[in-house]
């Protein structure tokens, strides 16, 4: 509710009103269409009569304006004045019903019906009301230019820290390209090698699958059944021939003595085994501490190339959440701002619900169950005038044989951050109450207003 409505209602209801004659039932500002020296034309102009056949219980304009006092015509509206209160409308047919509409009674005023003035005492208990919101709107505008510093700060030191992090993400990226050289370059004789060795392997495959269908199929790559049996003969003696000389000979030899000596250290001279023990052990300890320091540096490496890629893409991502949140719209003075990574909940009978602004809306059952999607982040969905009154969350979670859910968010002025009511007006289309200090609007100086027009 803005300020300036918030007057207006104060102002109605703190005055009380000036009586000004006309006829029953007519609203002052249509006073002058009811002179009673000249004859009455109704107001959608479809005919003109005598001014004393107004309000005289039989309809004779079709818009039912010649009746604004009685209930004889289907189509009219009765004034109810209220003076001390708010003035309202109500439909002609509920003139003399025996039930008081109006707060001055004057609906009911040939009833017979026991109704009594209480005008003032609504009056009165509404202003209260009134003034308790434009307090609290005066309290929660002043937050919100709290809110507004804050964001306008918090800016800036997002774009600083922007700025920071795309220089280092500069240098990580120069990092990442240089360790990427050292590997290819680690790699490329590696890689030439394996290129001679598959294309020595390819050719040597080439030169074997062609010499056998040569010689032994008469230049052909395949035949037919009728000459396969002339060429078969051939194939055959050629592989019999082959594994017959690949059997060995058995070669009988003379089994030797061997002469045995009755010390056992005659066969292993002292001198012999340590020397060549000690000369083993040593060649061991080099072999492995060239293999421990060949295997070591690589290690770490390709370790230390791993880190530096994964702190590139950390610090990537981070670089484009951070340009999102620069670049959202978070209002004229992205005083909404703070809602931004916040989720705020209502529990009912049946549900929690879970508003996280500029993301996502939720329910889940309040007992076990799974989490229903209500609508992702949409857009500003408010009049022109107020655009950022109303938010949009749109494409959930289908229903069943129906429409994917969505969520309209309304948001009012108030000193604290809280969800209010939730329900669903039609079906997958569900609505939120959300009360934020961001929504305030600048207030008229109540005080001065009424004690200046009380004093009128």
């Amino acid at each position: 509710m803005s300020c300036q409505y918030l007057l207006l209602l104060l102002l109605s209801v703190g005055v009380s009103a000036v009586e000004v004659h006309r006829p029953r039932g007519v609203p002052l500002s249509k006073r002058q269409f009811y002179e009673e020296d000249k004859p009455f034309t109704c107001l959608d102009g479809s005919r003109t009569i005598p001014f004393d056949r107004v309000n005289d219980d039989y309809c004779d304009c079709q818009d039912g304006s010649d009746e604004p006092g009685t209930a004889a015509c289907p189509n009219g509206s009765f004034h109810c004045t209220n003076a001390g209160f708010r003035p309202a409308f109500i439909p002609s047919s509920r003139i003399n019903d025996g039930i008081c509409d109006c707060c001055d009674t004057t609906d009911e005023y040939n009833s017979g019906a026991s109704c009594q003035n209480t005008c003032r005492d609504l009056g009165r208990k509404e202003r209260e009301s009134l003034l308790k919101m434009a307090e609290i709107a005066k309290e929660g505008f002043q937050l919100k230019q709290q809110l507004i510093h804050e964001a306008k700060s918090g800016l800036e030191d997002k774009k600083l820290k922007l700025s920071e992090v795309q220089s280092s993400k500069k240098d990580l990226e120069s990092k990442v390209e240089a360790l990427r050289t050292v590997k290819e370059t680690a790699e490329q004789p590696e890689k030439e090698a394996k290129e001679r060795h598959m294309q020595a392997w390819e050719g040597k495959l080439g030169f074997e699958s062609i010499s056998p269908s040569t010689v032994l199929m008469g230049g052909v790559d395949k035949v037919d059944l009728a000459a396969f049996g002339a060429v078969w003969n051939n194939i055959k003696e050629k592989y019999l021939s082959e594994s017959n000389a690949d059997i060995p000979a058995p070669v009988e030899t003379a089994q030797e003595e061997t002469p045995v000596s009755d010390n056992d250290s005659d066969q292993y001279p002292e001198d012999d085994i340590p020397e060549e023990e000690e000369e083993e052990d040593e060649d061991d300890e080099d072999d492995d501490q060239d293999e421990s320091d060949y295997k070591v540096r690589p290690l770490s490496f390709f370790i230390t190339l791993g880190w530096t890629v994964l702190k590139f893409v950390s610090v990537s991502h981070f670089i484009l959440n951070l340009e999102k949140e620069i670049s959202f719209d978070f209002g004229p003075s992205a005083e909404f701002g703070y809602l931004y990574s916040q989720c705020y909940e209502l529990t009912t009978s049946e549900y929690i619900y879970r508003l996280c602004p500029f993301n996502r809306v939720s329910q889940k059952p309040k007992y076990g169950g799974s989490e229903t999607n209500l609508g992702t982040w949409g857009k500003w969905a408010g009049p022109e005038d107020n655009i950022y009154s109303v938010m949009k969350y749109e494409h959930g979670t289908g229903c069943w044989q129906g429409p994917n859910r969505s969520t309209t968010v309304k948001l009012t002025c108030g000193k604290e951050t809280v969800v209010t009511s939730t329900s669903e007006p039609s079906r997958c289309e569900y609505l939120m109450e959300f009360i934020t200090p961001a929504v305030c609007q600048e207030p008229a100086n109540l005080d001065s207003d009424l004690h200046e027009h009380e004093e009128l």
